[in-house]
């Protein structure tokens, strides 16, 4: 008797591997795609944004839009640093100017409203916002000799500090010294009236 349970046991080993095997051949058939099948869709897939579907690493596309995007930051950063050393230049003119005539011409008036548009423009672009710049002005100066020539010297000194300031940075430096010119500026607009 024996012997039959053996075999009964040992029949039924086999029948339940075989069974086994033939489930996993037929689970494994519906998870591979057939080559002649059209692709099915991946329920993963479909969660995925549109800008995700669109990453290919290492795609021609992606890379000419990266350099694209360099390229256009360095314009602006130029243009930045294009904004500083006309600003620099304004006041070292209106200061020149005003050591010669000991007084304001009517080139010197566009001069200064010039100025006052680029150095807001040097601000914004800093990451500052409009403020009250009268405020952050400590150094208001009586006559308007020394005003014209502190002007001159933080024009200098922004143009030094953007020069220094790596593109895509935040600098509170940039921001406050281009607060102070615009405060001197505002100033000597009204002067120069």
């Amino acid at each position: 008797m024996r012997s039959f349970t053996y075999r009964q046991h040992t029949f039924r080993a086999f029948l339940l591997t075989a069974g086994l095997f033939v489930f996993a051949c037929a689970a494994s058939a519906q998870t591979m795609p057939h080559p002649s099948a059209s692709p099915s869709s991946d329920p993963t897939q479909n969660s995925l944004s549109k800008d995700d579907k669109d990453v290919n690493f290492g795609s021609l596309e992606n890379e000419n839009r990266a350099k694209m995007e360099i390229k256009e930051e360095k314009k602006k950063y130029d243009e930045h640093l294009a904004r500083a050393r006309e600003v620099s230049e304004l006041a070292s003119q209106l200061s020149d100017n005003y050591d010669k005539r000991r007084s304001f011409a009517a080139d010197d008036a566009k001069r200064i409203e010039r100025m006052e548009k680029l150095t807001k423009r040097i601000r914004n672009d800093a990451g500052g916002s409009e403020a009250d710049t009268d405020a952050d002005v400590k150094d208001i100066l009586a006559d308007t000799k020394s005003l014209v020539k502190r002007v001159a010297e933080l024009a200098d000194e922004l143009q030094k500090l953007v020069e220094k300031t790596p593109r895509n940075v935040v600098s509170t430096a940039v921001i406050g010294q281009a607060n102070r010119l615009l405060g001197l500026v505002q100033r000597l607009r009204g002067v120069s009236r």
